[in-house]
Parts: C-alpha cells; sequence; structure tokens
C-alpha cells in the first residue's frame, strides 16, 4: 500500500499546530485504529491534536465547521483538521451517498477556510479491507490523513 516513508520531508516535524480530529463513532473499531495512527503521527511532528466524535461520516464535515467557528472566536483556532471515519459498501445506494458527500463536504469546507485537510474516511468494500488499511501495523491510513495536514500546514506556514 502507498503512503509516506518515514524519511519523506512531509515527516518534517511542524511545532504547536493545533489540528483538529473529528472521527465518526460508527465501525468505531475501524476508526478506533485510526485514530491511533493519527494521534501517533501528530504527536511525532510535535504538533496537538483536540479529538472530537460524531455520530458518522456524514456528520464529521458539519462538526468540523462548528468546532473551527468556536476555535477562531475563542482567539484560538486549528491550522488543520483531520478526518476520519470509515464507511464500508452494503446492499444499498447509501455508501455511494455516505462516501461522496462525506467528501465533498470537507473538501468545500477546506477550500473556502484555506484549512489544511487530511481526510482520513476510508471507503472500503469490506472489513478485510477496512481493517488492512486502518491498522497502525499495515496501512496505517490514519496517520497517512495527520502527515496530510501536517504537510499542508507546512506549506501554509511557507508561504505566509
Amino acid at each position: 500500500m502507498a503512503g509516506f516513508a518515514p524519511d519523506d520531508i512531509d515527516a518534517t516535524p511542524v511545532p504547536g499546530a493545533r489540528i483538529l480530529v473529528v472521527a465518526a463513532r460508527f465501525n468505531a473499531d475501524i476508526v478506533g485504529k485510526l485514530k491511533e495512527g493519527a494521534l501517533a503521527a501528530i504527536e511525532r511532528l510535535g504538533a496537538n491534536a483536540t479529538v472530537i466524535e460524531v455520530p458518522g461520516a456524514l456528520e464529521i464535515a458539519a462538526a468540523a465547521a462548528i468546532a473551527l467557528d468556536a476555535a477562531e472566536k475563542a482567539g484560538a483556532p486549528y491550522d488543520g483538521l483531520v478526518a476520519l471515519g470509515c464507511v464500508i459498501r452494503g446492499e444499498t445506494y447509501h455508501f455511494e451517498i455516505v462516501a461522496n458527500e462525506s467528501s465533498r463536504a470537507l473538501t468545500d469546507l477546506s477550500v473556502s477556510q484555506r484549512l489544511p485537510l487530511g481526510n482520513g474516511i476510508l471507503t472500503v468494500e469490506n472489513d478485510e479491507q477496512a481493517i488492512a488499511r486502518a491498522d497502525p501495523k499495515q496501512g496505517d491510513k490514519g496517520a497517512d490523513a495527520a502527515l496530510a495536514a501536517l504537510a499542508l500546514i507546512r506549506l501554509k506556514r511557507s508561504l505566509t
């Protein structure tokens, strides 16, 4: 599986960065593995995480927007967002709606707010694929999402 190499430039520390991690409770065992990987990567690179949980992937963008506004009003804005969830294909069209709309909403939020985003919402066919991607000892996609957000924070800092 593709991912960030340990010596990748995107693994350069980002000291003091404030990261909002929004995690879905649906498929909690899988999302727990994603969260484990994301939080380890954030800590390893010298950033700080605040974790909030929501019912499912569709609620992640709305919760993030609410938390971002509250943090801005409190004078402690977040530098980036990591979204964590797991959508497993079922027998209905619901999979496509959740997968597509959660991604669209996060992208809209990221672009409109110029907010570094690491999208760690898995969209998979079955539990086996989800575990292989989420487990920090295998795919570690939670860490990859955190590293993506931190890479964008690093870029933003270098340009402003």
